[in-house]
């Protein structure tokens, strides 16, 4: 008989204590529900100096940042948020070692839980700069010193100065940044958009000259970048990229002069006015290919990878002209009779008497 009871106690007692256990772990997670729905419940606030619009507010939060940083940081910002609170918060959403560093627009009157989602899945504010094929240095670096989001370490600086910078040994910083979209911070120095913009030309004409054709007379890499803008500028249409590289090409070969308006233009500089005049063709510049043989001392604009593509693969042809049919297209000749034919019918809008046309 005792042993019975002594068995029915224990087992009491097991009950009882499962119970227990029951009853905490219930507490535990009805305590972790309402943390976690309060989190979503609490707003955070801003005051009226970082509020962009009606709807949003502006905060910023530096790399590698620990929870306690942040929440020091979005309270210096203008931010009416208890610091604990944030990394309560932050744990209970398990987003604590998620938080990604950047510029943020979150909505005004917005709960912390959406703000803490939000800034884990790193959805910050992103700002653009496009360097366009043809562009030339001096737009580029009017477009960067303009933009009101960069710090801007590079606004003044000369050309040698940039290129010193970005550790760079070339005559001139132009064609030397790639054309792409570059995507960045708010915040961020210029000079790392440079630097990215040219780290990406590098690997583009290092890997076209390692597999260019043969006996192009082209000596190094950034001969191959100077002819790739010409060809760039000279080009109409895409699909004659590569039969204007072989003019040039060709005229190389030939040791004729290039004779490409393009380089006068850019040896005027920035204050060309868009009217190319004969006494102009004639102005002794370093870039006047009607004066002077050969490639001009660096590249007169960014060229895109199609061009340099062009230029290292340039087509197989003996044309040594071309001349702008007013379509956006090219006619091209072999020979200089041809070419004024051409240049009458496209350019004089003279129709030759033995045409049916």
């Amino acid at each position: 008989m005792s042993r019975k009871i002594q068995g029915r106690s224990l087992f009491i007692k097991k009950k009882s204590k499962d119970r227990g256990l029951k009853y905490w772990l219930g507490l535990f997670v009805a305590l972790l529900v309402l943390l976690y729905g309060g989190i979503f419940l609490i707003p955070v606030v801003p005051n009226k100096s970082n509020v962009e619009n009606a709807a949003l507010y502006k905060v910023k939060i530096n790399p590698q940042s620990s929870l306690s940083s942040i929440a020091t940081q979005l309270s210096e910002q203008g931010l009416s948020i208890n610091g604990l609170i944030l990394q309560v918060g932050a744990r209970s959403l398990f987003v604590g070692s998620k938080l990604k560093p950047g510029t943020y627009l979150l909505p005004s009157g917005g709960s912390l839980g959406k703000a803490l989602l939000q800034i884990a899945r790193g959805d910050r504010v992103r700002e653009s700069i496009a360097i366009i094929p043809g562009m030339t240095i001096w737009q580029l670096r009017s477009i960067v010193d303009s933009h009101s989001v960069l710090i801007h370490q590079t606004k003044g600086m000369s050309n040698r100065e940039l290129l010193q910078s970005l550790n760079l040994n070339y005559p001139s910083d132009e064609g030397i940044f790639l054309p792409d979209t570059y995507i960045f911070d708010p915040d961020e120095p210029d000079l790392n958009i440079y630097r990215r913009a040219a780290q990406a030309m590098q690997k583009q004409l290092s890997q076209i000259w390692d597999q260019k054709e043969g006996g192009l007379p082209l000596k190094t890499s950034y001969e191959l970048l100077i002819l790739a803008s010409i060809v760039e500028k000279e080009t109409g249409r895409a699909s004659d990229r590569n039969m204007v590289a072989a003019v040039f090409i060709n005229r190389l070969n030939r040791g004729m002069p290039l004779q490409t308006d393009p380089t006068v233009i850019y040896g005027i500089g920035p204050r060309f006015d868009g009217n190319l005049r004969k006494a102009d063709l004639r102005k002794d510049t370093a870039y006047n290919t009607y004066l002077h043989k050969g490639l001009p001392p660096s590249p007169i604009a960014m060229p895109s990878k199609e061009s340099i593509l062009a230029a290292a693969h340039p087509a197989k042809s003996n044309a040594l002209f071309f001349v702008a049919k007013g379509d956006g297209s090219s006619h091209f000749s072999q020979s200089l009779k041809e070419h004024e034919t051409a240049v009458d019918r496209y350019q004089r809008k003279i129709t030759p008497k033995n045409s049916s046309n």
